[in-house]
């Protein structure tokens, strides 16, 4: 996820075969292992394990994977040790990039990511050149041919909402990280449908590209996220409504 909802749209219209199911798969059950090593496996008492529980679900992983995943990271399986790491940097015409890795081979990792951003016109940065740029945050999204932003507004708000917004045929809502689930809770509650849920590094501020910038860019993004230690890519690039991805 690049951290954009637009973004996130326009890869959902691509679609996904099954070798990219496959890794969406690996990605997660990384994340719940993690998750389950340092917060235990009890998902009532580990928020970060219940949220990405929560992915494995939404892709339909199996229970049984998701279950092994965090005997691995409780101990009750033999399992990888993965370390997170989060790399910095910017990309073509100068956009920040955030990526966050869990891996178990720091050397291939950071060997990786400085190509692929080397290859397709971006850099890596010092460690804070851009973090600050982004705040931790959830984002529930739902289909705005389906529901009113007003509808959805007071529902939300109630639960604890911060902003409620309608960009590109998508109403967004954001939340506090400690406030995610009960604002997910009262959402599907009130019969709401979501489109994705997840705390993510949103930007406080977003940059325009032109065409050409824009299409490098969400490139770059793509092949970073296609590489196997990568979780997340984040960016504060800002991507219009009426814009195509050219793969």
């Amino acid at each position: 996820m690049a951290g954009h909802s637009k973004w996130a749209s326009i890869k959902h219209k691509k679609g996904a075969n099954d070798a990219k199911r496959g890794k969406i798969f690996t990605k997660i059950i990384k994340e719940i292992t993690v998750s389950a090593k340092l917060g235990g496996g009890d998902e009532a008492a580990n928020p970060r394990l219940r949220t990405a529980i929560l992915k494995a679900k939404e892709a339909n992983m199996p229970k049984d994977n998701i279950d092994r995943a965090i005997k691995k990271g409780t101990g009750d399986l033999d399992g990888v040790n993965y370390t997170e790491l989060t790399y910095e940097g910017y990309g073509p015409g100068g956009f920040a990039i955030l990526i966050d890795t869990l891996t178990d081979n720091k050397n291939r990792t950071v060997s990786e990511v400085k190509s692929q951003l080397s290859k397709l016109g971006g850099n890596m940065g010092e460690a804070g050149c851009v973090s600050y740029l982004f705040k931790k945050k959830g984002m529930i999204t739902f289909d705005a041919a389906k529901y009113k932003e007003d509808s959805i507004l007071e529902v939300a708000l109630e639960a604890g909402a911060d902003d409620i917004s309608t960009s590109g045929g998508t109403i967004e809502v954001i939340t506090a990280p400690e406030n995610f689930e009960a604002v997910l809770d009262a959402l599907a509650k009130a019969g709401f449908e979501k489109e994705m849920a997840d705390v993510l590094k949103i930007p406080d501020t977003t940059v325009k590209l032109d065409e050409e910038k824009t299409q490098a860019a969400l490139k770059l993004i793509e092949k970073l996220e296609d590489l196997d230690d990568v979780q997340s890519v984040y960016s504060n690039l800002e991507i219009p409504d009426n814009f195509e991805f050219k793969d």
